[in-house]
C-alpha cells in the first residue's frame, strides 16, 4: 500500500513497474469491469500490539478502524456456476462426490483466512502457480487458511463444468474451486488479469494482492502474518511454520506475445483478413516475419478460434521463446505434426533433448505427432533457452480449432 506522503515521481515509477509486471507475468483480460458492494466485516476484538506468543511471525495488529482506513473489504462470490471440492463429509469428499455444497466468503469471515485465486485452466501462467497453491493448502489448511480457486473462463469451452473438473483432477487441486462463468465475481473485484491472488484476513479485509506469476515468498509471508493474527484472536494453540515454499526462479523470459487465432483478437494474422468472421483460403508466404501468424489452406474464422476446413492445412509462426504452448481442440480428434526450422520435433522418448538442443513437449509422441482432441493447453516445444525459431504445424484432417499460442 502507498502512504499519503509519497511523491508524484515515486507513484509514477510504481505504476510503470506494476504495468511491466502485469505484461510479463500474467494474462490481461480484454474485458471491462464494474464494482459491487463489499462484505460487512465481522466485528472481532483485535490483538494487542506485539502479541505474538502463539505464532512465530512478527505481527503488528490493527484495529478495525485502522483496517477500514487502510484496506478494501472483500467482495462476495456472486451467481456461482458450480462448485468443486466443496462437499461435506456427509455428502462425500473432494472431487468424487456428485453433490457439492455452496461456498461463500461471508461464511468464512471471522473464522478463516482466505486466499482467493482467480484463474482459468488453459492459461499457462495460471498453471505454473498451482504447485505453490497446492503447497500452501497442504501446509496451512489445518491452520485456518481456505484457498478458493475462482475459475473465470477466457474461452467458452472453459465454462463447461466437466472440463474444469478434469483440469482440477489433472493438477491435483484439493482446495475448493468455484466457477465464475458470467464474470460477476471477477467484476466485483474489478479484476483484469489471470492469475490474480487476493489475501483476505479474518476480518474480511484484502490485506495483500498479487497479479500474475511470481512473488510467492512475499505472498506466503503475508499468509503467515494473517494466520498468526487469526490464531491470536481466536485463542488457538500452536505455531505457524515460517519456512517458505521453495520458489522456482525463471531463468528466461519469452519475447513473443500471446497470439490469438479468433477473429475478435487476431491482430497478428499476416496473410489473411483480420477481424473477419467466415471462410478464408490462405497461401503461405516464402518468408515469415517475427511474431506474425500465417495460415495455409482453407480456414473458417470464428470469434474465439480458427478452424481448418481442408486436409493438410498449416500454421506457421516465427517466435522467440523457450517453450511453445498451444490452446486447441478437435471434436473428432486429429493428428498434427510439429516442425521447428524445418526439422520434425520428436518426443522426449525419441531423442536426447540436451544434445538436440530442443525437445517436443509432453504432448509430442516419439514420431513427432500430437493428437489433439480435448479443449485444453498443449505443450509443443521445449528449447534450452529463449531462442528464435520458425514453428510449423501440419494438420492431417479438417476440424482443428486453434485458439492461441502462448510462450514460456
Amino acid at each position: 500500500m502507498h502512504t499519503k506522503n509519497l511523491g508524484t515521481l515515486l507513484i509514477a515509477v510504481a505504476l510503470i513497474s506494476g504495468a511491466i509486471i502485469y505484461l510479463e507475468s500474467g494474462k490481461v483480460s480484454p474485458l471491462t469491469t464494474s464494482g459491487s458492494a463489499p462484505i460487512v466485516a465481522v466485528p472481532t476484538t483485535s490483538a494487542e500490539e506485539g502479541d505474538t506468543k502463539k505464532g512465530t511471525v512478527a505481527l503488528s495488529a490493527l484495529d478495525l478502524k485502522e483496517k477500514e482506513a487502510k484496506y478494501e473489504r472483500a467482495k462476495e462470490i456472486t451467481t456461482p456456476d458450480g462448485f468443486i471440492n466443496t462437499s461435506t463429509p456427509s455428502t462425500g469428499s473432494g472431487q468424487e462426490s456428485g453433490v457439492q455444497a455452496p461456498l461463500t466468503i461471508s461464511e468464512l469471515i471471522g473464522k478463516k483466512v482466505i486466499l482467493l485465486d482467480i484463474w482459468t485452466y488453459s492459461c499457462i501462467n495460471c498453471q505454473r502457480t498451482i504447485p505453490y497453491l497446492n503447497s500452501w493448502q497442504e501446509k496451512y489448511g489445518d491452520k485456518g487458511l481456505v484457498i478458493i480457486g475462482l475459475h473465470t473462463p477466457e474461452f467458452e469451452f472453459e465454462k463447461k463444468y466437466d472440463n474444469v473438473l478434469s483440469a482440477v483432477k489433472k493438477f491435483g487441486i484439493k482446495y475448493p474451486v468455484v466457477l465464475d462463468n458470467d464474470y460477476s465475481t471477477w467484476q466485483a473485484y474489478k479484476n483484469q488479469y489471470w492469475p490474480r491472488k487476493y489475501l483476505i484476513d479474518i476480518d474480511g479485509y484484502i490485506v495483500a494482492d498479487h497479479i500474475g506469476e511470481g512473488g510467492y515468498e512475499e505472498t506466503e509471508r503475508e499468509i503467515q502474518k494473517a494466520l498468526t493474527e487469526r490464531m491470536i484472536r481466536l485463542g488457538d494453540t500452536g505455531q505457524i511454520d515460517t519456512a517458505l515454499t521453495k520458489e522456482r526462479v525463471a531463468t528466461t523470459r519469452p519475447e513473443s506475445p500471446e497470439i490469438y487465432f479468433g477473429a475478435s483478437r487476431n491482430d497478428s494474422l499476416a496473410n489473411g483478413k483480420k477481424g473477419s468472421i467466415g471462410t478464408q483460403t490462405l497461401v503461405l508466404p516464402e518468408e515469415g516475419v517475427l511474431n506474425r501468424l500465417y495460415l495455409g489452406g482453407e480456414w473458417s474464422m470464428f470469434p474465439e478460434y480458427a478452424e481448418n476446413t481442408s486436409d493438410g492445412a498449416t500454421i506457421v509462426f516465427r517466435y522467440k521463446a523457450q517453450d511453445v504452448y498451444f490452446v486447441a481442440s478437435s471434436e473428432v480428434g486429429t493428428d498434427v505434426q510439429i516442425y521447428q526450422d524445418g526439422v520434425l520435433v520428436k518426443g522426449k522418448g525419441a531423442i536426447n533433448c540436451k544434445d538436440a538442443g530442443f525437445c517436443g513437449g509432453d504432448e509430442v509422441m516419439p514420431d513427432g505427432v500430437v493428437f489433439i482432441k480435448e479443449d485444453r493447453l498443449y505443450k509443443l516445444i521445449q528449447n534450452n533457452g529463449t531462442e528464435e525459431h520458425v514453428l510449423k504445424i501440419k494438420i492431417k484432417n479438417p476440424g482443428l480449432k486453434a485458439f492461441t499460442f502462448t510462450f514460456g
